[in-house]
Protein backbone atom coordinates (compact mmCIF):
# COMPACT_ATOMS: atom_id res chain seq x y z
CA UNK A 1 0.00 0.00 0.00
CA UNK A 2 1.29 3.45 -0.96
CA UNK A 3 -0.04 6.70 0.45
CA UNK A 4 -0.85 9.34 -2.17
CA UNK A 5 0.77 12.46 -0.71
CA UNK A 6 -1.32 15.44 -1.79
CA UNK A 7 0.89 17.87 0.14
CA UNK A 8 3.98 16.73 -1.77
CA UNK A 9 2.36 16.94 -5.21
CA UNK A 10 0.73 20.31 -4.39
CA UNK A 11 4.14 21.69 -3.34
CA UNK A 12 5.68 20.48 -6.62
CA UNK A 13 2.93 22.15 -8.67
CA UNK A 14 3.19 25.40 -6.70
CA UNK A 15 6.93 25.49 -7.38
CA UNK A 16 6.20 25.03 -11.11
CA UNK A 17 3.57 27.81 -11.04
CA UNK A 18 5.91 30.19 -9.18
CA UNK A 19 8.64 29.65 -11.79
CA UNK A 20 6.18 30.31 -14.61
CA UNK A 21 4.92 33.50 -12.92
CA UNK A 22 8.51 34.76 -12.60
CA UNK A 23 9.02 34.15 -16.32
CA UNK A 24 5.76 35.92 -17.25
CA UNK A 25 6.69 39.00 -15.21
CA UNK A 26 10.30 39.00 -16.45
CA UNK A 27 8.95 39.06 -20.01
CA UNK A 28 6.79 42.10 -19.25
CA UNK A 29 3.55 40.21 -18.56
CA UNK A 30 0.95 40.96 -15.91
CA UNK A 31 1.02 39.43 -12.43
CA UNK A 32 -1.88 36.93 -12.17
CA UNK A 33 -4.64 38.22 -9.87
CA UNK A 34 -7.16 36.10 -7.95
CA UNK A 35 -9.96 37.50 -5.76
CA UNK A 36 -12.26 35.81 -3.24
CA UNK A 37 -15.60 36.95 -1.85
CA UNK A 38 -16.25 35.68 1.68
CA UNK A 39 -19.69 36.11 3.25
CA UNK A 40 -20.07 35.68 7.01
CA UNK A 41 -17.77 33.88 9.42
CA UNK A 42 -18.15 30.15 8.74
CA UNK A 43 -15.09 28.50 10.32
CA UNK A 44 -14.35 26.18 7.42
CA UNK A 45 -14.72 28.95 4.85
CA UNK A 46 -12.51 31.33 6.86
CA UNK A 47 -9.75 28.72 7.03
CA UNK A 48 -10.06 27.79 3.37
CA UNK A 49 -9.91 31.40 2.14
CA UNK A 50 -6.94 32.14 4.42
CA UNK A 51 -5.09 29.21 2.82
CA UNK A 52 -5.95 30.51 -0.65
CA UNK A 53 -4.41 33.91 0.15
CA UNK A 54 -1.24 32.20 1.45
CA UNK A 55 -1.12 30.05 -1.69
CA UNK A 56 -1.30 33.18 -3.87
CA UNK A 57 1.61 34.75 -2.00
CA UNK A 58 3.63 31.53 -2.35
CA UNK A 59 3.36 31.46 -6.15
CA UNK A 60 3.62 35.21 -6.80
CA UNK A 61 -0.05 35.96 -7.51
CA UNK A 62 -1.77 39.14 -6.45
CA UNK A 63 -4.77 38.36 -4.23
CA UNK A 64 -7.80 40.33 -3.05
CA UNK A 65 -10.22 39.37 -0.28
CA UNK A 66 -13.68 40.97 -0.25
CA UNK A 67 -15.66 40.40 2.95
CA UNK A 68 -19.38 40.78 3.71
CA UNK A 69 -21.41 40.08 6.81
CA UNK A 70 -24.16 37.42 6.83
CA UNK A 71 -26.86 40.05 6.25
CA UNK A 72 -25.54 41.16 2.84
CA UNK A 73 -28.36 41.24 0.31
CA UNK A 74 -28.40 39.19 -2.86
CA UNK A 75 -28.55 42.44 -4.84
CA UNK A 76 -25.36 43.76 -3.18
CA UNK A 77 -23.54 40.52 -3.88
CA UNK A 78 -24.67 40.44 -7.52
CA UNK A 79 -23.51 44.04 -7.94
CA UNK A 80 -20.05 43.12 -6.61
CA UNK A 81 -19.88 40.11 -8.96
CA UNK A 82 -20.73 42.41 -11.88
CA UNK A 83 -17.99 44.82 -10.78
CA UNK A 84 -15.41 42.02 -10.61
CA UNK A 85 -16.51 40.71 -14.02
CA UNK A 86 -15.58 44.12 -15.47
CA UNK A 87 -12.28 44.52 -13.57
CA UNK A 88 -9.63 44.13 -16.28
CA UNK A 89 -6.81 43.51 -13.79
CA UNK A 90 -8.61 40.50 -12.31
CA UNK A 91 -7.95 37.11 -13.94
CA UNK A 92 -10.35 35.09 -11.81
CA UNK A 93 -12.46 35.17 -8.69
CA UNK A 94 -14.44 32.85 -6.48
CA UNK A 95 -17.46 33.32 -4.24
CA UNK A 96 -16.80 31.06 -1.25
CA UNK A 97 -19.65 28.61 -0.60
CA UNK A 98 -21.85 28.02 1.33
CA UNK A 99 -23.75 31.32 1.25
CA UNK A 100 -26.50 32.37 3.70
CA UNK A 101 -29.89 30.82 2.97
CA UNK A 102 -31.45 34.09 1.73
CA UNK A 103 -29.01 34.16 -1.20
CA UNK A 104 -29.39 31.87 -4.22
CA UNK A 105 -26.02 30.19 -4.76
CA UNK A 106 -27.01 29.19 -8.28
CA UNK A 107 -27.94 32.79 -9.19
CA UNK A 108 -24.56 34.00 -7.94
CA UNK A 109 -22.67 31.26 -9.81
CA UNK A 110 -24.49 32.04 -13.06
CA UNK A 111 -23.73 35.77 -12.66
CA UNK A 112 -19.96 35.13 -12.75
CA UNK A 113 -18.33 35.68 -16.15
CA UNK A 114 -17.33 32.15 -17.32
CA UNK A 115 -13.95 33.61 -18.38
CA UNK A 116 -13.25 34.43 -14.71
CA UNK A 117 -14.97 31.39 -13.18
CA UNK A 118 -11.81 29.73 -11.87
CA UNK A 119 -13.92 27.54 -9.54
CA UNK A 120 -15.33 25.91 -12.69
CA UNK A 121 -18.93 25.98 -11.42
CA UNK A 122 -20.61 28.07 -14.15
CA UNK A 123 -22.93 26.00 -16.41
CA UNK A 124 -20.95 27.13 -19.48
CA UNK A 125 -17.69 25.76 -18.05
CA UNK A 126 -19.41 22.57 -16.92
CA UNK A 127 -20.94 22.14 -20.38
CA UNK A 128 -17.65 22.76 -22.15
CA UNK A 129 -15.96 20.23 -19.86
CA UNK A 130 -18.62 17.60 -20.62
CA UNK A 131 -18.13 17.82 -24.40
CA UNK A 132 -14.34 18.01 -24.12
CA UNK A 133 -13.77 21.69 -24.94
CA UNK A 134 -11.15 23.72 -23.02
CA UNK A 135 -12.73 24.90 -19.77
CA UNK A 136 -12.10 25.72 -16.15
CA UNK A 137 -12.63 22.39 -14.38
CA UNK A 138 -13.90 22.43 -10.80
CA UNK A 139 -10.96 22.28 -8.43
CA UNK A 140 -11.43 18.95 -6.64
CA UNK A 141 -11.89 16.77 -9.76
CA UNK A 142 -9.02 18.65 -11.45
CA UNK A 143 -6.81 17.94 -8.44
CA UNK A 144 -7.70 14.25 -8.37
CA UNK A 145 -6.83 13.84 -12.07
CA UNK A 146 -3.46 15.50 -11.38
CA UNK A 147 -2.79 13.10 -8.47
CA UNK A 148 -3.56 10.06 -10.63
CA UNK A 149 -1.35 11.34 -13.45
CA UNK A 150 1.60 12.29 -11.28
CA UNK A 151 1.55 8.98 -9.41
CA UNK A 152 1.38 7.27 -12.82
CA UNK A 153 -1.68 5.27 -11.77
CA UNK A 154 -3.05 3.34 -14.75
CA UNK A 155 -6.59 4.41 -15.63
CA UNK A 156 -6.82 3.14 -19.21
CA UNK A 157 -9.62 0.54 -19.40
CA UNK A 158 -9.94 0.38 -15.62
CA UNK A 159 -13.28 0.10 -13.83
CA UNK A 160 -13.82 3.36 -11.91
CA UNK A 161 -16.65 3.80 -9.40
CA UNK A 162 -17.47 7.37 -8.34
CA UNK A 163 -19.42 7.27 -5.10
CA UNK A 164 -21.41 10.51 -4.91
CA UNK A 165 -23.18 12.62 -7.55
CA UNK A 166 -22.74 16.26 -6.50
CA UNK A 167 -22.30 18.92 -9.19
CA UNK A 168 -19.02 20.00 -7.56
CA UNK A 169 -17.27 16.60 -7.33
CA UNK A 170 -19.13 13.44 -8.33
CA UNK A 171 -20.62 14.41 -11.69
CA UNK A 172 -17.59 16.24 -13.14
CA UNK A 173 -15.30 13.52 -11.78
CA UNK A 174 -17.26 10.83 -13.64
CA UNK A 175 -17.03 12.80 -16.89
CA UNK A 176 -13.28 13.43 -16.60
CA UNK A 177 -12.54 9.78 -15.83
CA UNK A 178 -14.52 8.61 -18.88
CA UNK A 179 -12.85 11.00 -21.33
CA UNK A 180 -10.01 10.02 -23.65
CA UNK A 181 -7.28 11.41 -21.40
CA UNK A 182 -8.19 8.88 -18.68
CA UNK A 183 -10.13 6.19 -20.62
CA UNK A 184 -11.77 4.57 -17.58
CA UNK A 185 -15.11 2.78 -17.60
CA UNK A 186 -17.16 4.73 -15.07
CA UNK A 187 -20.06 3.88 -12.77
CA UNK A 188 -21.69 6.65 -10.71
CA UNK A 189 -23.08 5.24 -7.47
CA UNK A 190 -24.89 6.93 -4.59
CA UNK A 191 -26.93 6.29 -1.45
CA UNK A 192 -29.84 4.84 -3.46
CA UNK A 193 -27.71 2.42 -5.49
CA UNK A 194 -28.77 -1.21 -5.06
CA UNK A 195 -26.07 -3.68 -4.04
CA UNK A 196 -23.80 -0.74 -3.26
CA UNK A 197 -21.19 -2.88 -1.52
CA UNK A 198 -20.82 -5.11 -4.59
CA UNK A 199 -20.67 -2.10 -6.93
CA UNK A 200 -17.87 -0.53 -4.87
CA UNK A 201 -16.03 -3.84 -4.66
CA UNK A 202 -15.95 -4.06 -8.46
CA UNK A 203 -13.85 -0.89 -8.69
CA UNK A 204 -10.21 -0.80 -9.71
CA UNK A 205 -10.38 2.90 -8.81
CA UNK A 206 -12.88 4.02 -6.14
CA UNK A 207 -13.44 7.77 -5.74
CA UNK A 208 -15.52 8.51 -2.64
CA UNK A 209 -17.33 11.85 -2.30
CA UNK A 210 -20.37 11.12 -0.13
CA UNK A 211 -19.79 13.55 2.73
CA UNK A 212 -20.48 10.76 5.24
CA UNK A 213 -17.58 10.04 7.62
CA UNK A 214 -16.12 6.53 7.34
CA UNK A 215 -18.91 5.36 5.01
CA UNK A 216 -16.69 2.97 3.03
CA UNK A 217 -15.61 -0.03 5.09
CA UNK A 218 -13.02 -2.71 4.38
CA UNK A 219 -15.55 -5.17 2.97
CA UNK A 220 -16.55 -2.65 0.24
CA UNK A 221 -13.11 -2.56 -1.40
CA UNK A 222 -11.31 -5.21 -3.42
CA UNK A 223 -7.67 -6.15 -2.99
CA UNK A 224 -5.32 -3.87 -4.92
CA UNK A 225 -7.85 -1.07 -5.51
CA UNK A 226 -6.89 2.59 -5.75
CA UNK A 227 -9.01 4.59 -3.29
CA UNK A 228 -9.40 8.38 -3.46
CA UNK A 229 -11.12 9.81 -0.37
CA UNK A 230 -12.65 13.24 -0.99
CA UNK A 231 -14.46 13.47 2.36
CA UNK A 232 -13.49 16.06 4.97
CA UNK A 233 -15.92 16.18 7.90
CA UNK A 234 -15.04 17.79 11.23
CA UNK A 235 -16.03 15.52 14.10
CA UNK A 236 -15.55 15.94 17.84
CA UNK A 237 -12.47 14.23 19.23
CA UNK A 238 -10.90 13.96 22.67
CA UNK A 239 -7.59 13.01 21.06
CA UNK A 240 -6.73 16.48 19.70
CA UNK A 241 -5.99 19.83 21.35
CA UNK A 242 -8.67 21.58 19.32
CA UNK A 243 -11.33 19.01 20.29
CA UNK A 244 -12.00 18.34 16.60
CA UNK A 245 -10.64 15.92 14.02
CA UNK A 246 -11.02 15.69 10.22
CA UNK A 247 -12.43 12.40 9.01
CA UNK A 248 -12.72 11.14 5.48
CA UNK A 249 -15.50 9.14 3.85
CA UNK A 250 -13.34 6.00 4.07
CA UNK A 251 -12.64 3.97 7.24
CA UNK A 252 -8.89 4.23 6.67
CA UNK A 253 -7.75 1.56 9.15
CA UNK A 254 -9.88 -1.11 7.46
CA UNK A 255 -9.50 -0.02 3.84
CA UNK A 256 -5.83 0.99 3.57
CA UNK A 257 -4.33 -2.52 4.00
CA UNK A 258 -6.29 -3.71 0.94
CA UNK A 259 -5.25 -0.86 -1.37
CA UNK A 260 -2.45 -0.40 -3.86
CA UNK A 261 -2.80 3.38 -3.39
CA UNK A 262 -4.94 5.48 -1.03
CA UNK A 263 -5.27 9.17 -0.14
CA UNK A 264 -5.13 10.10 3.55
CA UNK A 265 -7.40 12.65 5.22
CA UNK A 266 -6.07 15.24 5.77
CA UNK A 267 -3.18 15.60 3.34
CA UNK A 268 -4.59 13.84 0.29
CA UNK A 269 -7.15 15.51 -1.97
CA UNK A 270 -7.50 18.74 0.07
CA UNK A 271 -4.16 20.38 -0.85
CA UNK A 272 -4.78 19.56 -4.52
CA UNK A 273 -8.15 21.31 -4.49
CA UNK A 274 -6.46 24.55 -3.47
CA UNK A 275 -3.64 24.09 -5.97
CA UNK A 276 -6.10 23.49 -8.81
CA UNK A 277 -7.56 26.94 -8.19
CA UNK A 278 -4.08 28.39 -8.77
CA UNK A 279 -3.72 26.35 -11.98
CA UNK A 280 -7.06 27.67 -13.26
CA UNK A 281 -6.07 31.25 -12.40
CA UNK A 282 -2.78 30.84 -14.26
CA UNK A 283 -4.65 29.45 -17.29
CA UNK A 284 -6.94 32.48 -17.15
CA UNK A 285 -4.02 34.90 -16.89
CA UNK A 286 -2.40 33.26 -19.95
CA UNK A 287 -5.75 33.34 -21.83
CA UNK A 288 -5.44 29.61 -22.51
CA UNK A 289 -9.09 28.68 -22.01
CA UNK A 290 -10.91 31.65 -23.55
CA UNK A 291 -8.68 33.26 -26.18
Amino acid sequence: MELIDGNKIAAEIKTEIAEEVKTIIANGGKQPHLAAILVGHDGGSETYVAYKIKDCEAVGFKSTLIRYEDDVTEEELLAKVDELNRDEDLDGFIVQLPLPKHISEQKIIEAIDPKKDVDGFHPINVGRMVIGLPSFVSATPYGIVELLKRYKIETNGKNCVVLGRSNIVGRPMSVLMSQKAMNATVTVAHSRTENLKEVCKSADILIVAMGVPEFVKGDMVKEGAVVIDVGTTRVKSDQTQSGWKLKGDVLFEEVAPKCSYITPVPGGVGPMTRTSLLLNTLLSAKKEIYK
